[in-house]
């Protein structure tokens, strides 16, 4: 019997990983498609607005990650017991993927006087402004990204975090203790550590 899930991606980690990390947590089996770069031309006409990662799920297919990794929440009861602590863990999870777009910004910057002053910006400002509040927050939730307890945020946190050390090319969260401790706390799970044991190998 085929598995009730499938995660499309390309074989690295990135957007994919906090997909197959929520799957993982869950127990549930899916099929992880890793697609490469030589045959993603030909299979993008078909993908939801040309984009992966994507879920299938009983014949449907989405995309968009975020708002997939909020529907496997919902699955693995990662989310929030009230309104508020959603929202909480949506404008963390939101925030997070900010951070990724800055460093995503000059990793990708094909220009290398650009390049360098994004670099400048990226490592004296926005790396402290967004590392020294996630860390606060990490500190105030017990080493936790909210609600003083395991969510998808956590999840998601530590599933980008691979991809943006390789992009910053250091270990973005090295000094700060507090999100060192929710990097231990997730990958302490087992689910999660049976899933990395496993997955295949990737450069990130």
């Amino acid at each position: 019997m085929a598995p009730a899930y499938k995660v499309t991606y390309f074989p690295i980690t990135a957007l994919g990983e906090p997909i197959r990390f929520l799957l993982s947590y869950g127990g549930f089996e899916f099929e992880d498609c890793r697609i490469g770069p030589e045959n993603w031309p030909q299979l993008k006409p078909s993908m939801p607005f040309g984009q992966l990662p994507t879920l299938e799920h009983n014949g449907k297919i989405v995309n968009q990650s975020i708002a997939i990794c909020k529907y496997l929440a919902k699955q693995v009861k990662l989310v929030g017991n009230d309104d508020w602590e959603d929202l909480e863990i949506d404008a963390i999870a939101l925030t997070i993927n900010d951070l990724r777009l800055s460093i995503g910004k000059y990793h990708y910057e094909s220009d290398e006087q650009v390049k360098e002053r994004i670099k400048g910006t990226l490592f004296s400002e926005t790396l402290p402004y967004y590392l020294e509040r996630l860390d606060k927050i990490a500190k105030d939730n017990n080493g936790y990204l909210a609600a003083g307890r395991l969510t998808w945020a956590d999840l998601y946190f530590i599933a980008l975090l691979d991809y943006m050390n390789q992009m910053a090319k250091t270990d973005i969260i090295v000094d700060h203790p507090n999100l060192l401790a929710v990097k231990n706390n997730v990958l302490s799970l087992p689910a999660i550590k049976t899933w990395i044991e496993k997955r295949p190998e990737s450069t990130y």
